[in-house]
């Protein structure tokens, strides 16, 4: 069973968080809140959006790289994990 499937809950959780939070940057604009109120709301979501992702790169590695007895498995999750960092980085 994937990470992504026995976690799905507490995933599901922090991503209906981030849409509460990205719906408070869309509230605070559509009232005209003062720019410094927009970027905290901003830096927020960003900050949450960070931790949803190393959450997920790190169940990641420990599935589909550290606990994979398959040495193709084990490529083949490092070489998605590489592609998923570098397309983050860009």
């Amino acid at each position: 069973m994937s990470h992504t499937i026995k976690n799905q809950a507490k995933l599901l959780a922090r991503v209906r968080r981030l849409k509460g939070q990205m719906e408070a940057i869309e509230r605070a604009l559509e009232a005209q809140a003062p720019c410094g109120e927009v970027l905290n709301l901003v830096a927020s979501v960003r900050g949450a959006i960070g931790g949803l992702t190393a959450e997920l790169i790190e169940d990641h590695v420990r599935e589909h790289v550290m606990d994979e007895l398959d040495a193709g498995a084990r490529a083949r999750g490092a070489a998605e994990l590489i592609e998923v960092v570098r397309s983050y980085l860009k």
